[in-house]
């Protein structure tokens, strides 16, 4: 665990990214995010608000999973959550534009 303190997001990415280096786990985050998007999409398209709870399961189910089976880290929503919900979002774009290894 670093001792290093994040004061802003573009020197936390690249941590972000380090924590995700197994590339199974970089694929459930992918589809756990993925998940997130649709599901938060379909909920406010149809009114079905319900369904909204399911997002931090999907969000961080597949994650999580990731770090304990795969990475075999603790992860870094644990000490910065802020910063780590939105680099799950930006590692989501950065796969889909091909910047990171799918």
């Amino acid at each position: 665990m670093p001792a290093e303190s994040y004061n802003d997001f573009r020197s936390f990415y690249p941590f972000y990214l380090s924590e995700h280096a197994n590339r199974t786990s970089r694929r459930l985050h992918f589809f756990g995010t993925g998940l997130v998007i649709a599901t938060a999409v379909f909920a406010i398209a149809t009114g079905r608000w319900k369904l909204l709870w399911l997002l931090p399961l999907f969000g961080y189910g597949f994650a999580w999973a990731g770090h304990f089976f795969f990475e075999k880290n603790q992860p870094a929503t644990f000490r910065y959550p802020l910063y780590s919900l939105a680099a799950d979002f930006v590692m989501f774009r950065d796969i889909l534009i091909r910047r990171i290894p799918f």
